[in-house]
């Protein structure tokens, strides 16, 4: 009722009554404006170019009220929600007409039911296809502090259209606003990338004066929709560690004359996997297109590993079924054979055309087989469009090392029964084995860290100074190689400012 009244008042004396109790209401609220104020690392959404065409958020700066889901209204608002309440079509909405968005993750994925999983999944998918996102968009993760903030915001905001002047006058005085302020330098192209690729061999003998050659190939590189929350644990820290537990076991085999086997094994760790296999493109250019294309042009077959625990099925995807008898239908034979000794273990073929109209190809080893080389990809996922390929969903936590020792037995197995021409099982036994403990340390440190492309690109990354250290170790001529986009035309591009500090004023 005294609001009607009000209302009425208000009309004819709103400035005079603005002028003596906007004063009052600031005098006698209990916040100190500039105490109240919070600080939070946030992370800003993919920024990349392949093919020509732009992907993820192009701003980044921000300096906007914060509204809930249901209470902003204009481009002057930045809506702040949790990742649960998130809807593609929320999304869609607000990068339209918002002037920002803030995601609030949670501060631990492996407390997600699995129905929240999937809606994360479900909803990265489509915030990375969609095109033309002008806003920013950021993410950061839970603390009791923002999850306060975003409580205040949600319960005292409302929709201003469902209100008269006066109620919104009210209501925006007696209420906690909040203002986010995201101040990074502006994005702008990356200079001096460079997605390094890292090779390595192991020399097998030689008879009647040819070698044959095996490559096993695995990208480094993780994806997710935001760089500096891609941890990549199985895609493709898996694979990763799987290669690096065969260089360790092979080394010591190859290291002795007497158990030295009859093929070359080269090792080829690519940067920029999750963006079109650039490494492995350029590699490939620099080897087949040069005179130094002897060590890949009469490749028995190239094996490519790539998210290796996520399951117990283990899937042979291939561009072409190889004939039978040729060393890539060798090769799955003796993986069906190595994994009947492990009951939970199933082996499939797949086989997938390559579309040469289609921009982005779908496994690693199709880079290999439109060079007209014998290749395949391990995997446990049955299709290269499963969103555990790139989520942040992928850390640690997510990877059963059991599983993943298994399916590393299995693979190692079958490339030895077929190096050495024995039955699975024979060659790994009491003193050499797949070692639990070597791949868990693999793996730890693979995810310890993100591993998107745009951060690994420098020259002298920590991550790749580690795997090329690993490689020297173990193998011999051991070489790097860079894919560096083009200046006048790129394949690829990457921009600055991936994470910055958000600063919400109330």
């Amino acid at each position: 009722m005294w609001l009607e009244e009000a209302e009425e008042i208000f009309k004819g004396y709103l400035p005079y009554y603005v002028l003596i109790f906007l004063p009052i209401f600031i005098i006698i609220s209990p916040v100190n404006p500039v105490a109240a104020s919070h600080e939070f690392p946030v992370y800003r959404m993919q920024h990349f170019d392949l093919q020509g065409s732009a992907h993820g958020c192009r701003s980044a700066s921000v300096n906007l009220e914060a509204r809930s889901l249901l209470g902003w209204s204009t481009s002057r608002h930045c809506v702040v929600a949790k990742i649960q309440d998130l809807t593609i079509d929320h999304f869609r909405n607000i990068k339209a007409r918002a002037g920002a968005l803030l995601v609030i993750l949670p501060e631990n994925f492996s407390e997600l039911s699995n129905d929240d999983k999937q809606h994360l999944l479900v909803l990265e998918d489509a915030m990375l296809a969609t095109q033309d996102i002008m806003i920013p968009v950021y993410f950061s993760l839970w603390t009791p502090e923002l999850s306060s903030i975003v409580t205040e915001v949600t319960e005292t905001v409302g929709d201003d259209k469902s209100k008269s002047a006066t109620e919104a006058m009210v209501n925006s005085i007696a209420a906690n606003g909040y203002q986010i302020v995201v101040n990074p330098r502006s994005p702008n192209p990356k200079t001096d990338i460079k997605l390094s690729t890292l090779q390595g061999v192991l020399v097998g003998q030689s008879h009647d004066g040819k070698t044959q050659t095996i490559a096993i190939v695995a990208h480094y590189d993780s994806f997710g929709v935001a760089p500096d929350l891609s941890f990549g644990a199985d895609s493709n820290g898996s694979g990763v560690a799987i290669m690096l537990e065969l260089v360790r076991l092979f080394s010591t085999l190859y290291s002795d004359s007497k158990t030295r086997g009859k093929y070359n094994i080269v090792f080829l760790l690519t940067g920029g996997g999750k963006l079109n296999y650039q490494g492995s493109k350029k590699w490939l250019e620099d080897q087949l297109d040069t005179l130094d294309g002897a060590i890949i042009q009469e490749a028995s077959y190239v094996m490519c590993l790539d998210t290796l625990a996520a399951g117990d099925s283990l899937y042979m995807h291939v561009s072409k079924p190889p004939k039978d008898g040729a060393p890539a239908n060798l090769f799955f034979k003796a993986l069906k054979v190595s994994s009947d000794r492990y009951p939970s273990v199933t082996v499939d073929g797949v086989h997938k055309k390559i579309n040469l109209a289609d921009d982005i190809l779908a496994w690693e080893h199709e880079r290999f087989s439109i060079r007209r080389l014998s290749a395949f990809t391990l995997s446990t996922l049955k299709s290269h469009k499963d969103s555990l390929r790139g989520t942040i969903l992928d850390t640690r936590e997510s990877v059963n090392l059991d599983r993943l020792v298994q399916n590393t037995q299995v693979i190692a197995e079958a490339l030895a029964s077929q190096i050495y021409n024995v039955s699975a099982g024979e060659v790994f036994g009491k003193s050499l084995k797949v070692e639990q403990s070597s791949l868990e340390a693999w793996i730890d440190y693979l995810s310890s860290q993100p591993r998107a492309a745009q951060i690994l690109c420098q020259k002298d990354n920590p991550v790749v100074a580690f795997l090329r250290e690993t490689f020297t170790k173990y193998l011999r001529d051991v070489k790097v190689s860079y894919a560096v986009p083009d200046k006048r035309d790129p394949d690829f591009m990457f921009y600055d400012v991936t994470k910055s500090v958000m600063n919400v004023y109330r």
